[in-house]
């Protein structure tokens, strides 16, 4: 019988070693812990929630219900103890977190197809086929040598995120088009303050509420990446002099440079995200809302992505993975879970589903597959495939990672959203019939 090895027992580990199992595959199963435990584990059990024990809406319309929703369809044995040991949470899929964890943990070790391994690895294979699901606090020994293998400036250690926008919810009769001195074609949309309204911006952001730090999240800030409120800190004109710096940019409406400039970034080639230019922060979400809203143009904008800087081992995806999530260089070398380059418990157990059906299939002679990019766990995918390498960052799930409705530009939100909905299902559904 073939075999495979999973590293890692978090939620994508699990989650592709179950996948691999019922299909009749053998896996061997590493994982330290209880061995040895990260800063951030408490117990020996297999997917450990360590934060939160809330997976998020539970509802279709929101796109990481949607993704619970794929991800039940194609068999996940996450969602299956989400869903048999949940407890109430409103519209959130919220878990007893120690009966979640516990519900795994048994159902993997008493499959017959899975062996596990109470040790650290500290080498990746590459002579066999193996799956990499070490998460964010991947052990310091393994993260050298997938950096080895991937040539390491590709690896990161730390996340300094900023937040993204929907393109559809910026003002944008109140910002402009330009990239400094003219230079290129006009990628940047610039959100112009005066002094009045920087000022008070300032003010806010310095006030704001903080996310207090897990002792394993302490980060290493650099300068180039610092939290937009340490740099408000050094002085009134600090951020006027680093990221929103008006320099060589001409407000068309007045002739001139404006006081200070936000500046948002394209995030995908169909420019539905924008991403606001070195504003990674450790602000509570509800305050990023709060003072973001005040920056002239984004003054009713939703957010795809909250900003944070926290530990995080993660690769750059679009330069070191297939589309299939093996390495470019070590093809029997799939990587899944949060590594990859998303974000969130549920976007890293989809990630570990399609490492486990494409580790199968690698070892079955078969194609290697992926859904379509119509559906939530394939938009996932598409992001790590095609982001642009040069300012890439872990993604949650969103509706702005989805292809858009063609011909139908001009519906309203909740009709689009409807629309996204049906065309995901239907487009898994199609998939699995083909897969089948």
């Amino acid at each position: 019988m073939e075999e495979v090895i999973v590293i890692g027992a978090g939620l994508a580990g699990s989650e592709a070693a179950w996948q691999l199992a019922k299909r009749g595959v053998r896996v061997i199963l590493y994982e330290m812990r209880p061995k040895k435990l990260t800063p951030a584990h408490k117990t020996g059990f297999f997917a450990e929630l360590v934060c939160s024990n809330s997976l998020r809406s539970k509802d279709l319309t929101n796109a990481v219900g949607l993704l619970k929703e794929e991800l039940r369809r194609l068999g996940s044995i996450i969602m299956e103890s989400a869903d048999i040991n949940q407890i109430p949470g409103g519209k959130a899929l919220v878990v007893d977190r120690e009966k979640f964890a516990k519900y795994i943990t048994e159902k993997l070790q008493n499959h017959p197809n899975i062996r596990l391994v109470c040790e650290e690895m500290t080498e990746i294979p590459t002579d066999r086929v193996v799956i990499v699901a070490t998460g964010p606090l991947t052990s310091d020994p393994l993260a050298m040598s997938l950096a080895k293998l991937i040539s390491e400036p590709f690896l990161h250690f730390y996340d300094a995120i900023s937040p993204i926008v929907y393109a559809e919810s910026i003002d944008w009769g109140k910002v402009f088009v330009a990239d400094r001195y003219g230079e290129d074609e006009g990628a940047y949309v610039n959100c112009p303050l005066t002094k009045e309204e920087y000022e008070r911006f300032v003010q806010e952001l310095l006030s704001a509420e903080k996310v207090p730090l897990h002792p394993f999240e302490e980060p290493k800030y650099f300068e180039g990446c610092l939290p937009i409120e340490v740099m408000a800190e050094r002085g009134i004109d600090t951020l006027r002099y680093g990221p929103m710096k008006p320099k060589g940019l001409i407000d068309p409406r007045t002739g001139k440079e404006p006081y200070a400039v936000v500046q948002l970034r394209p995030e995908n080639a169909e420019r539905t995200l924008y991403n606001m230019v070195g504003f990674q922060t450790k602000l509570k979400y509800h305050e990023q809302e709060r003072v973001f809203r005040l920056i002239p143009g984004l003054e009713r904008a939703e957010f795809a992505r909250y900003g944070s800087i926290h530990r995080n081992t993660f690769v750059n995806a679009p330069k070191v993975l297939t589309p299939y999530l093996q390495l470019k260089n070590y093809p029997n070398v799939f990587l899944a879970g949060q590594i990859t380059g998303v974000e969130g418990y549920v976007e890293s157990t989809a990630m570990g589903l399609v490492a486990g059906i494409n580790a199968y299939r690698l070892i079955k002679g078969k194609d290697l597959v992926i859904p379509p990019p119509e559906t939530a766990i394939g938009s996932l995918v598409h992001y790590l495939q095609f982001s642009n390498p040069k300012h890439f960052q872990p993604m949650n799930v969103n509706w702005g990672l989805f292809p858009e409705i063609s011909g139908k530009r001009k519906i309203k939100k909740g009709e689009k959203v409807r629309a996204l909905v049906e065309r995901a299902l239907k487009a898994l559904e199609d998939w699995q019939r083909e897969l089948d």
